[in-house]
């Protein structure tokens, strides 16, 4: 809390919360000035389940900032990547286009996608829908063949057979699929020295996985001073009831079951408890510090500051909030 009572957040923090402010911006709003059909993304996108979907944003010299994003996180921002998702590369950041592909696509990437440009000073948003085409069913009479069976197909079938005579009779199979685990959220963590810390990875397997943690090469178990292991059956939690120096660093969540593993790295850092003179200093020398490192938009323009870097998403927020009344 700075001077004032007043509430001062990261700059990086509202760069993320500006661009999924964006997000949640409805398709077919009019833009209010320059060209309303710029910037023109690709139609719908429909890819086989394991193939690669490409998603391209066709722009000009007139674009200064550029992302991509899906449902609910930043996918890129200019050249930087801010999702953990190593099937997610940038393919091309020219004065013509800003690509990215999603590869061995699944059945739970489907849903809509966004690229967001500045240009002339007003942000300007187009939606493309990446459609996932999973395996077919062949229904002859009395069977029901399923070739090449996903776990998004697991669950409960129902089949009836019916005639003139009678009434229908039905019956009911449940089908269980079982595949290898994979993560679906992890996350890095930072935390002041003495304090509790938590580190959590979340995966989904059939049969349920089993998780285990290591720091470096090392196993941590239950039990040891300082640390609780627990894990149920779709995640697994590292807590540090009181974090010291010792406790920062790099540790990998390891899901595995009999059909296979996965493992994710996960960092515990150190960050440092604000006070009302730190935020304050922070405050009065953004406009001077020079916006650099992950996450950043860069547009070739040495020296462009924190602010410089934010205020062209500023807008969206106030889009928003009119789009509510």
């Amino acid at each position: 809390m700075g001077l004032g009572g007043r509430l001062v957040l990261p700059w990086r923090c509202l760069v993320a919360l500006s661009l999924r402010l964006l997000f949640l911006v409805p398709a077919g709003v009019p833009v209010r000035s320059g060209d309303a059909t710029f910037p023109k993304a690709m139609d719908n996108v429909t890819v086989r389940q394991g193939e690669s979907a490409t998603l391209r944003c066709s722009v000009d010299n007139r674009v200064t900032r550029v992302a991509w994003l899906n449902r609910s996180s930043i996918l890129y921002a200019g050249n930087d990547k801010w999702c953990l998702d190593p099937r997610v590369v940038l393919l091309s950041n020219t004065k013509t286009q800003y690509s990215i592909q999603i590869q061995d696509v699944d059945v739970y990437d489907e849903g809509p996608y966004t690229c967001s440009v500045q240009t002339d000073n007003h942000p300007k948003t187009s939606r493309v829908h990446l459609i996932v085409q999973a395996v077919g069913f062949v229904s002859e009479d009395e069977y029901l063949e399923i070739t090449g069976i996903t776990r998004e197909q697991s669950g409960e079938y129902e089949c009836t057979a019916s005639n003139d005579v009678a009434a229908p009779v039905i019956r009911r199979v449940k089908v269980t699929v079982n595949y290898p685990p994979y993560i679906s959220d992890a996350k890095s963590t930072g935390v002041p020295v003495g304090q509790k810390g938590i580190l959590q990875c979340e995966a989904s397997a059939v049969p349920a996985a089993e998780f285990q943690w290591y720091k470096d090469d090392k196993r941590l178990v239950q039990g040891q001073k300082g640390v609780k292991v627990e894990s149920k059956a779709f995640f697994s939690r590292l807590t540090f009831f009181n974090v010291s120096e010792q406790d920062y660093g790099n540790y990998t969540c390891v899901a595995s079951n009999k059909l296979g593993n996965t493992n994710v790295s996960i960092i515990l850092y150190e960050i440092s408890e604000p006070t009302s003179s730190t935020l304050f200093q922070e405050e009065t020398t953004t406009a001077l510090t020079p916006w650099k490192g992950p996450g950043a938009v860069h547009d070739g323009n040495n020296g462009t500051s924190r602010r410089d870097g934010c205020i062209w998403l500023l807008p969206l927020l106030l889009l928003h909030l009119l789009l509510k009344f």
